[in-house]
């Protein structure tokens, strides 16, 4: 007689988080605000994240396949992995989007597996809460009007969330290099959010003079948006990571990551200044995590530019999931698997 005991994971579908909540700002908020103040106090585990890269000399920056791992701990207490790939032509050519995901969580009393998800919903809601927490802390009371560079699926996701979260803006001004992506999602987010106007720019330039919030939402390989197009009291989620001249980093009054150690490697815009000897963990202000639990301060006056660089965290997308997976087995949702 065999002793093996059967074990089940749930499985979760695009549709099943979509029909949990999950294309809504608030559990994302909520799962991150916590994940973040974990990262503060050091209740999590987390390995630098590798990122497996095919014919990388001939490719795209975005296209990759990343495995991120964690352990959340608190009142989360799971284990988890995203495995999210990315190839910057997929909507061009496959008709597909960018990125796909999955999540796995697993119990980390025994290690096994207890839910597998699809990722891609959570991960971008996931990255459009840490703007809105950034927002809270890093933008000016009461910011009117935000603008947004790269009009893609995570855009949407972040002006969404956004306007859920801060009721006082009334103005977005979109750009993208292609104008029908901008009017189509000016058309989406105009006939969803009657309160607020969306105007389509003819340049970056002209999007990002105007934003009290800026938001990068691109997948540009090289920095497009100089200091200078920046007005005094801008806060900056540099979300796309690579579209801000080193100058922005280097003249802002505060720049602010998630993860230090996320955030110098890679090559990417601040790892290039700290190789250059022009930027240094002592010349951060602060991870955000640090901000949220009261030990460094947030905006502390009206004209600050405060950057966000937030190379996105394997915990805020288990706590994320912990958040999905909790709702699913309240309310019965999801396809039950056997090992």
């Amino acid at each position: 007689m065999s002793t093996v005991q059967d074990h089940s994971l749930l499985y979760m579908s695009k549709q099943d988080i979509i029909d949990l909540g999950g294309l809504y700002s608030e559990p994302y908020v909520k799962a991150v605000t916590r994940a973040l103040e974990l990262h503060a106090k050091r209740d999590i585990v987390q390995p630098l994240k590798p990122y497996l890269r095919v014919n990388e000399d001939s490719g795209h920056i975005a296209d990759r396949i990343i495995a991120m791992p964690a352990y959340v701990g608190g009142d989360v207490a799971i284990s988890g992995l995203k495995w999210i790939g990315s190839k910057h032509d997929n909507p061009a050519k496959r008709h597909k989007e960018r990125a796909s995901a999955l999540i796995i969580l697993n119990d980390p009393e025994s290690n096994y597996p207890v839910a597998v998800m699809e990722g891609s919903v959570i991960s971008g809601m996931r990255t459009a809460a840490v703007t809105a927490i950034g927002a809270r802390y890093l933008a000016r009371e009461g910011f009117r009007t935000v603008s947004v560079i790269g009009c893609g699926v995570i855009a949407r996701m972040q002006i969404t969330s956004l306007l859920e979260q801060f009721d006082s803006i009334r103005t977005i001004h979109l750009y993208d290099l292609n104008a029908d992506t901008a009017r189509q999602l000016a058309d989406e987010i105009g006939s969803r959010f009657d309160q607020v106007e969306v105007r389509v720019e003819d340049s970056s330039e002209q999007a990002v003079r105007q934003a009290e919030v800026l938001v990068t939402a691109t997948v540009a390989s090289s920095p497009h948006i100089p200091f200078e197009w920046i007005a005094k009291g801008t806060f900056v989620s540099n979300i796309s990571i690579m579209d801000l001249h080193k100058d922005v980093f280097t003249q802002a009054d505060k720049v602010v990551v998630d993860d230090w150690d996320q955030s110098n490697r890679e090559k990417k815009i601040i790892n290039q200044l700290v190789l250059e000897g022009k930027f240094s963990r002592e010349q951060l202000h602060a991870e955000l995590g640090e901000i949220l639990i009261g030990e460094k301060p947030g905006r502390e006056h009206e004209e600050e530019i405060i950057v966000l660089n937030p190379m996105g965290m394997a915990i805020e997308d288990i706590s994320s999931a912990a958040e999905m997976y909790a709702r699913a087995v309240e309310q019965g949702k999801g396809t039950r698997l056997w090992l």
